[in-house]
């Protein structure tokens, strides 16, 4: 490894600790999702100022990781389609097996944080709901922006595409540790569980890492995963919600793990077809 490449890697180390730190403090000691907010904001707007500073000290413009104003409208309405309609096969498949256990269900529109081990708090009024909206944008603003379009284009510029890809994908997988950790303090699941769901969210949230990653990679722009991310987070986690009997979202890990193995495959297969047509265009050549 090159003394450029250490060091590329070096500062987005630095940048994604510093981050984490704020993110850690927030969840485990502030709690603002259990709070009348409902989200845990403050670190995703500490993100974005981090952003603003590195863009900043690297010499580099939003336009550099994918913020291009002129592509927003189409790549925001791919991003929500593919979104959109693996969500629509999960939430159909969560309907068919609650349909088989015979238990009723239909679908409610409140807002609530997502928790892995089940919604606990139901809000309903406009407020609540702009507020879930408002706070989802900061947060996939700032997580797009760090983990795809900063971390791949500024790795990108010392390590090979693919690597810097592997690199952020995995950042963003330990980016969502903290979340099962809190479980485990707070005494909802033991040391077995922790270990489980741990190792299961770390890797969920790096093959989604590795989706946006490719999107941003083949677009060119973060709009088509921040529009999948926002939809994925807001519409699907907070708002739309599956009620029975029993309470709300009992399967909703099983939802998200469904609509995003989905939504990675078509991704996959897409970046797949899509190498392989310029491979044969350049071997033609």
């Amino acid at each position: 490894m090159t003394d450029n490449s250490k060091k590329t890697l070096r500062n987005i180390i630095i940048i994604f600790v510093l981050c984490l730190a704020v993110h850690t403090a927030e969840v485990m000691l502030i709690r603002t999702d259990e709070t009348f907010f409902a989200e845990c904001f403050i670190n995703k707007v500490f993100g974005i100022i981090v952003l603003f500073a590195a863009l900043g000290i690297f010499g580099m413009k939003w336009r550099d990781i994918g913020f291009k104003k002129e592509e927003l409208p189409v790549s925001a309405a791919k991003g929500f389609g593919i979104c959109a309609v693996s969500y629509l096969a999960a939430f159909a498949a969560e309907f068919a097996v609650l349909y088989m256990k015979g238990t009723p269900a239909h679908i409610e529109f409140f807002v609530t944080g997502f928790s892995l081990t089940g919604n606990v708090v139901k809000n309903t009024g406009i407020g609540f709901v702009v507020m879930c909206i408002f706070f989802n944008i900061i947060n996939v603003w700032m997580e797009e922006g760090i983990f795809r379009g900063l971390c791949i284009t500024y790795l990108s510029k010392a390590h090979k595409a693919d690597k810097a890809l592997l690199i952020s994908a995995l950042l963003f997988g330990l980016w969502h540790i903290v979340t099962p950790l809190r479980a485990l303090v707070d005494g909802d699941m033991g040391i077995a569980g922790f270990a489980v769901m741990s190792v299961g969210y770390v890797i969920l949230s790096m093959l989604m890492g590795i989706k946006w990653g490719l999107l941003y990679k083949m677009s060119g722009n973060v709009w088509i995963g921040m529009a999948d991310h926002f939809f994925n987070n807001c519409v699907v986690t907070n708002l739309l919600h599956v009620v029975t009997s029993d309470g709300a979202d009992d399967m909703q890990i099983v939802r998200v793990i469904i609509g995003e193995l989905l939504s990675f495959a078509a991704v996959m297969v897409y970046s797949r077809i899509r190498n392989n047509e310029k491979r044969s265009t350049y071997e033609s050549a």
